[in-house]
């Protein structure tokens, strides 16, 4: 089974792409830098470079794993996703733009060039890592909660349209995960947040002690707990359309079904 992944470098990723292929399966890892392409080579993984905010790097990427495998690929694991702190008034159109390209609009153009692939073969797998803030929202971060809400609306979509083609579209959707996430979610809030000069200085300055805490949140689980979602994603006869990893994912999941709006609203604004 060739399996393509994004965003290898860190976390999740490459936690699946080492597990993937020491279990046997032919793993194509892709990641943003060329020192990370190199570095997963150097561990026996093969990898590529491949930017999401670029059309052009998404085709020479989606060229080479067809020329890998001769137009046989079987699973493609979009997991490459960024995270942007701050108040939904404190972004940029630019910013907000950012947050899309990768998580929302690149993932797309890479899944839409990846479908004739899968489509000729009568075959295929294409499994999204979403979000537990792609079924609730939470304060200070819409720009992610915003795009795993797209992400979710388009595999919905998905599910729907390729009935009957022998591809399945699956929702992983993972709660708090011990990885690189909240590194890189501080340093895009301290890139693109103005934080002295906006009405929510008192709130960033605990969203930065927390973004720095090296504590993991509350019912964290390690990367394995989304392999395994992965795992039946991929080799199930009949794949669930969503994986709900993590007890926070299944609460929430839960109270969003029976809450009203406003008392939902009350337990998320609780919530750090």
């Amino acid at each position: 089974m060739n399996i393509f992944l994004t965003g290898c470098s860190t976390g999740i990723g490459y936690f699946c792409a080492k597990e993937l292929h020491k279990n046997g399966y032919t793993v194509y890892t892709t990641c943003r830098y060329e020192k990370d392409v190199k570095r997963l080579e150097s561990e026996g993984l093969i990898a590529y470079k491949l930017d999401l905010r670029f059309s052009s790097s998404i085709q020479k990427a989606v060229d080479w794993v067809a020329g890998q495998t001769d137009g046989k690929i079987d699973v493609l694991f979009n997991n490459a996703a960024f995270g942007q702190p701050g108040a939904v008034e404190d972004l940029t159109r630019e910013v907000l733009k950012e947050q899309f390209e990768t998580n929302v609009f690149g993932t797309q153009e890479l899944t839409n060039l990846v479908l004739p692939f899968m489509r000729k073969n009568g075959f295929g797998r294409v499994v999204y890592n979403s979000s537990v803030l792609g079924i609730v929202s939470m304060a200070y971060r819409g720009a992610y909660n915003s795009s795993k809400y797209a992400i979710e609306g388009l595999c919905d979509t998905m599910r729907l349209e390729l009935k009957g083609s022998g591809i399945d579209v699956v929702l992983i959707e993972p709660g708090p995960i011990h990885s690189d996430f909240r590194k890189n979610a501080l340093k895009k809030f301290q890139e693109n947040i103005d934080v002295k000069n906006s009405v929510h200085v008192k709130v960033y300055e605990k969203t930065l002690e927390r973004l720095k805490s090296q504590r993991d949140a509350t019912f964290t689980l390690g990367e394995d707990a989304v392999y395994n979602a992965l795992i039946k994603a991929i080799t199930s006869k009949k794949p669930k359309a969503r994986y709900r990893v993590t007890f926070p994912t299944k609460l929430f999941w839960f109270l969003k079904r029976v809450l009203s709006t406003k008392m939902l609203d009350r337990v998320l604004g609780s919530v750090d």
